[in-house]
Order: C-alpha cells, then sequence, then structure tokens
C-alpha cells in the first residue's frame, strides 16, 4: 500500500466589488458574490522529493505571475527540501472571476488587470504552499476513474470529446478524505454575460456535493476545453450550473465505490520551458501596449510545461485550452494507471487547436478559435515537448 505525506491549504480570492469581469464582453464589473472563489494548494512529500499542485478559481494565470509566485515562496522557510521549481497551478477558468490576464478592461485602451488584487493572489497562493507545506500528514492513495457530462457537456465544433472524470483520493490513517484531486473537462460558463456576481460557475455545487459526502478538501483540474468544450443547456442559470456541479460530484464519488489503490507513493516532476512560435500579432501588440501586463511577446512567447507522477497516476499540463485531440494524444504517452490532463496549468496561452483551423477558415468556430490562438504550430510544438518530458519521466521512475 502507498504512503505519501501530503498537507492541504485554502483561501478565499474573491475580487473587489467593481472589478472587471474576465470572459465574453470587455468593460463588465461586479455587482455582487454569489459563491466564493479559491486558491487551493496541496504539497506532496514522499520523504526525498516534494511539489506543490494549485489551484485556482479564475479565468487562467500566466506564466509571469507563476514566477512571481515562485519568487515569493522563495523567500519563505520550509520545513522540508522544497523548491519553487516544483509549482504546479491549474486554473478552472471560471468566466465569473476577475481579470488577471488583461482583455477584459473598459476597452484596449488600457488593461482590465488590478495591479493591488494581483499582488494579493501572488502573496495568498504562497502562502497557501507554505501553509500546505506545515500541515504534512501520512496518506494512502486510492483512485477511481468515470464518465459524465453526456447529457450536459458538447464540442460545439462537432469534433472529439473527452468525457472521463479521473479521481485520486488522499486518506489519513483512519482512512478519512484529506483531499480529492477531480479531472475533468468543460468550460465553466453558465454565468457567462448573464452574472455580474462573482461565482466559481458549476464547480461551486461540485466543492459543497465533494465536501458533504466526503468531508476534508477538494481540488478541480480543468481538462482540455479548447476546439470547443461547453455547457449544452446554459439557459439554465445559476441553479442549473450548482445541479451540473452536483452531478460532477456524485459521477466523482461513484467512481470512489469500487477503488484502485495506489502500490507505489514516489514522486517524479520535470519541467521545461518551452518558446512557442507566435504568429498571430494581436499578443504582440497586446504586449507591447501593456494589456497584457509584464509579458514580453516578440516572434516567440516563454513558456513552460510539467510531466509527473505520484506512483502510478500521471500528470501533464497544457498551457492553454487545447482540442480534446491533443489530451487524448497525450494520455497515450501515459503509462497505465490514473491519467490527468491539466488544461491551463502554467500558462494561459488561449486556444490550442489544430492547425486544419488555420488551413480552414470554414471550420465550426474557426474565425474565433483562430484569433484567440497563437498559431497553428503550437500544438504540434506542446506535443514534441511532453513527449521528450515523457520519456525522461520513464528513465528516472523507481523500480
Amino acid at each position: 500500500m502507498s504512503e505519501i505525506q501530503i498537507g492541504v491549504s485554502k483561501a478565499v480570492i474573491n475580487p473587489p466589488i467593481g472589478s472587471f469581469i474576465a470572459g465574453d464582453k470587455q468593460n463588465r464589473t461586479f455587482t455582487g458574490v454569489l459563491d466564493s472563489l479559491y486558491a487551493k494548494a496541496i504539497v506532496l512529500y514522499d520523504g526525498e522529493k516534494s511539489m506543490a499542485l494549485v489551484t485556482l478559481d479564475c479565468i487562467g494565470l500566466l506564466y509571469q505571475d507563476l514566477q512571481k509566485i515562485r519568487e515569493r515562496t522563495a523567500q519563505m522557510e520550509f520545513d522540508i527540501s522544497f523548491s519553487p521549481e516544483n509549482i504546479v497551478i491549474s486554473s478552472t477558468h471560471t468566466h465569473s472571476g476577475p481579470d488577471i490576464v488583461g482583455l477584459w478592461g473598459k476597452d484596449f485602451s488600457e488593461s482590465g488587470v488590478n495591479k493591488q488584487y494581483m499582488d494579493f493572489l501572488v502573496q495568498t497562493v504562497a502562502e497557501q504552499i507554505q501553509k500546505a507545506s506545515k500541515n504534512l500528514q501520512e496518506s494512502t492513495i486510492r483512485y477511481g476513474q468515470n464518465e459524465s457530462g453526456e447529457d450536459w457537456v458538447a464540442n460545439i465544433c462537432q469534433e472529439e470529446i473527452d468525457r472521463s472524470v479521473t479521481v485520486l483520493q488522499f486518506l489519513d490513517k483512519n482512512q478519512k478524505n484529506i483531499v480529492t484531486l477531480t479531472n475533468f473537462a468543460c468550460h465553466p460558463t453558465y454565468m457567462d454575460a448573464v452574472y455580474s456576481e462573482v461565482s466559481a460557475d458549476y464547480l461551486a455545487g461540485f466543492y459543497k456535493e465533494m465536501e458533504k459526502e466526503w468531508g476534508g478538501e477538494h481540488l478541480f483540474l480543468q481538462g482540455a476545453i479548447g476546439g470547443w468544450i461547453q455547457p449544452s443547456d446554459k439557459e439554465g442559470g445559476y441553479q442549473k450550473a450548482l445541479q451540473r456541479g452536483q452531478e460532477l460530484a456524485l459521477s466523482a464519488t461513484a467512481s470512489l465505490l469500487e477503488p484502485k489503490t495506489l502500490s507505489k507513493s514516489k514522486l517524479n516532476f520535470q519541467r521545461k520551458t518551452v518558446f512557442f512560435p507566435v504568429m498571430n500579432e494581436a499578443w504582440q501588440q497586446l504586449s507591447e501596449a501593456g494589456i497584457i501586463v509584464d509579458r514580453k511577446v516578440t516572434d516567440v512567447i516563454e513558456s513552460e510545461v510539467v510531466w509527473f507522477s505520484i506512483g502510478e497516476a500521471t500528470f501533464a499540463s497544457h498551457p492553454g485550452e487545447t482540442a480534446p485531440i491533443y489530451g487524448m494524444k497525450t494520455k497515450e504517452l501515459m503509462p497505465e494507471g490514473p491519467k490527468f490532463i491539466l488544461g491551463l496549468s502554467q500558462d494561459a496561452l488561449g486556444y490550442i487547436v489544430k492547425p486544419s483551423y488555420f488551413e480552414n477558415p470554414n471550420l465550426p468556430h474557426a474565425p474565433y478559435l483562430t484569433r484567440m490562438s497563437l498559431g497553428k504550430e503550437t500544438g504540434n510544438v506542446l506535443m514534441e515537448e511532453l513527449t521528450k518530458l515523457s520519456k525522461q519521466n520513464y528513465t528516472q521512475l523507481p523500480n
């Protein structure tokens, strides 16, 4: 039976009322709060290696802000050997969270980012990582797999879709839940352009139901949602969002009725700085205008991908909204065991779609998807780098 130390911490990260809302049209501001947004952190330690995994209820944290969080944690004291390089941050992509990218301000004359809020967010995330590292306790790990969303999640580009629900659960010495990690792919956009209140969207219902069923904490890991995975019943509004989140939690719970236990618990972590080609001049213009704050964009943009494993559980990051085909291809690189695709992790580089969308503007939603993309080579570069990391991971796995 596997054993690993894990610590958990979370904090509310609601933006000030009046902040710009990320997603859909510009110049929308918050008027209230329907449910809270969270930064949730776990720190894992196998006696030799350690790492942190953080989820944020936001549109997508950019790479430069991940680097600021690393710089902040480097100034903090840890009771274990901890490298800020081993921090992974995954965004849920709610469209009812603050503009932390810059695109949704009053107009394109100024950024929608609130710098004071970003300072608060960076500090809060760093603090949750430190607190999680001080809450370490022995755990055993089990996992479950299921499918969900057949009646409410659709790929509106009429292509492939991955409906898998993968859950990793950490139990304490009394077999009580410490934390679950749930991986599923769907835009949290029930509230998009309809409500002006802060909300995690359907994840609010997911969090509430998981807490009711299991106690402890629960992190949602967004999957490959690009090209274009959306709820198909948005007319239901907030109550429908909560219902769908509850249903997802029940699917995750059902997957653990006959769970499998990990036989190993060693950590392995690989990361790679990647320079993605920028074929879309709009990215350069937004950078030069300061709309995307503190981000240098030339003919390339610096970003990062990670590949890590917890025993037989394998995780890979995608730095944007990737088409499901890239999630499926990434899973093909993974060994047997639970497989996690971390969309919008380490960065938020817009849509990462198949080259055919750049070659054929008549494909469904191609003009919009390509306008919000770096270019046709992004997916190919991503898969090349992930393939290299997967091979490095295998060579370093313990026997």
